[in-house]
């Protein structure tokens, strides 16, 4: 795979004089166009030490406008970094569209290093570049456009380069122990990264060799495909169709469906509520301080019915916490700066730190309910999010996450009864908007949304917990049992 950027292929000083005015030209024109589009352009930067990489990023950044392209560098991952899922600090950073992102090392690093020098085996590599192409596909599935580039040198050009950069008082600084003790072990560095390009280089997104010898040659290299790339994709978005309504689904005669198995009759008394109540609070609150001070994290999803009584079971677990140790999370229409990311980026920015928990009112979930029902997804985008949501669910409980999943069900009368009561009670007029009871329109195709999201998204690692709620009490006390229960079995 490597043999083609080994010609010692190079351009003249004179064809790089006559070439570099219009690509410059050509690139900030594309920049222009990309700037009103609806992706982003993530640029990824690797290869062998002393290839150019960094020279590359600072070029780009002289030929392009630097307000509309950001660059992150990544390195050993800090404490803050280490205590979320490693892909948090990548999700965290993505461009939004519009706009470019450079990657001076990536979501590749780690895996490379850590097989190269022996902390993984070779199949602990391949699991992670098969989590790297999913990663890789969710983006692209949703308009991104990925540019790899992987700058290599031969085993002898690399050591030329890295004797030339250390002898010369100006540029000794880039040549670090670090890289000689890398080109003591090249033959391994080849091996293990040519894998790791082949496993990786997709349809989706393939790399790009580029041959790192000659600078002016790998600079030209790089700007067209650049340029080449980015004027191809927004060629092809201007011609996407637009999102079509979804026509509302008339009730049908079918078999019952897994909410309809919901025994919506259990109550709990007055008495017996605020006597477990007391319980389990207490309880939670001497559990919780254990799981804290072990690092464990929790993150809580709390979907269903509009007036549910989603809001007032979060109410009664926070009292058992620290304030300073959790965050509730409402989720609402997305932003403007929301919506110029993927769906899931919002999430991933709010995962909470090692022995804290987040609280979502609403969640990803959006995108197979709201989105889906509303239209404001297409039908190819909330039928592959089952997918992308259950690998982002997996990667949290991978890190150790205890995900739990809340569906709270009422029946539509009951919803109706709550709807006219905050009608008529002062303090609770802004719960109920012209949109709650337009939303009753569409009971069926919500229903049928839901019950097929929790089938395809209720895994043995995040299960999703039904919760009968018509009565708000019996409700409350079931799901603050689910939550303690979980825990410990967690910490024990």
């Amino acid at each position: 795979m490597f043999e083609t950027a080994e010609l010692g292929r190079k351009i003249s000083k004179e064809d790089y004089k006559a070439q570099e005015p219009e690509l410059r030209m050509q690139l900030l024109e594309v920049q222009e166009d990309l700037k009103h589009a609806s992706f982003p352009v993530i640029i990824l930067i690797g290869g062998v030490d002393g290839a150019g990489k960094g020279e590359t990023v600072n070029l780009l950044h002289e030929w392009m406008d630097p307000r509309y392209l950001e660059a992150h560098a990544f390195g050993t991952p800090s404490d803050e970094e280490r205590e979320r899922p490693e892909a948090w600090r990548f999700w965290r950073v993505l461009p939004p569209k519009g706009r470019i992102g450079i990657f001076f090392g990536s979501w590749y690093t780690h895996p490379i290093i850590d097989c190269v020098f022996g902390r993984t085996d070779e199949a602990e590599l391949d699991s992670s570049l098969i989590a790297i192409n999913k990663f890789e596909k969710e983006l692209v599935d949703d308009g991104a456009l990925i540019i790899k580039f992987w700058f290599h040198l031969s085993k002898k050009s690399q050591e030329k380069r890295l004797n030339l950069l250390s002898k010369n008082p100006k540029t000794a600084w880039r040549v670090t122990k670090q890289d000689w003790k890398h080109f003591k072990i090249y033959d391994t560095f080849r091996r293990i990264s040519e894998r790791a390009l082949r496993t990786t280089s997709t349809g989706e997104a393939p790399w790009t060799i580029v041959e790192g010898e000659d600078e002016r040659y790998r600079s030209i290299t790089v700007g067209k495909h650049i340029l080449e790339s980015i004027a191809k994709h927004v060629a092809e978005k201007k011609n996407s169709k637009p999102v079509e309504k979804p026509k509302k689904t008339k009730p049908q005669e079918e078999a019952l469906t897994l909410l309809d198995t919901l025994d919506l009759s259990q109550t709990l008394s007055e008495e017996k509520y605020k006597t477990q109540l007391e319980k389990y609070q207490g309880k939670f609150n001497l559990l919780y301080r254990k799981a804290k001070a072990k690092g464990f994290s929790a993150i809580l999803v709390f979907e269903g019915w509009d007036a549910a009584g989603k809001g007032g079971i979060i109410r009664r677990i926070t009292p058992a916490m620290d304030a300073r140790d959790y965050q509730i999370i409402p989720i609402a229409a997305p932003t403007e700066e929301e919506r110029a990311q993927h769906y899931l980026w919002r999430f991933w920015r709010h995962l909470p730190r090692a022995g804290r928990v987040t609280i979502f009112d609403r969640s990803w979930y959006g995108r197979v309910l709201v989105e889906r029902v509303e239209g404001f997804a297409k039908e190819e985008e909330w039928k592959r999010a089952f997918n992308e949501i259950v690998n982002f669910e997996e990667q949290l409980n991978k890190h150790g996450i205890l995900l739990l999943k809340f569906w709270v069900h009422i029946d539509k009368d009951e919803q109706m009864r709550r709807f006219e009561l905050r009608q008529k009670t002062s303090y609770k007029h802004y719960k109920i908007t012209d949109e709650d009871f337009r939303n009753r329109e569409r009971w069926n195709d919500y229903e049928i949304a839901a019950n097929e999201m929790i089938e395809r998204t209720g895994t043995e690692f995040a299960p999703w917990h039904l919760i009968e709620a018509n009565d708000k009490k019996f409700a409350r006390i079931k799901t603050l049992k689910i939550f303690y229960d979980s825990l410990k079995r967690m910490i024990d």
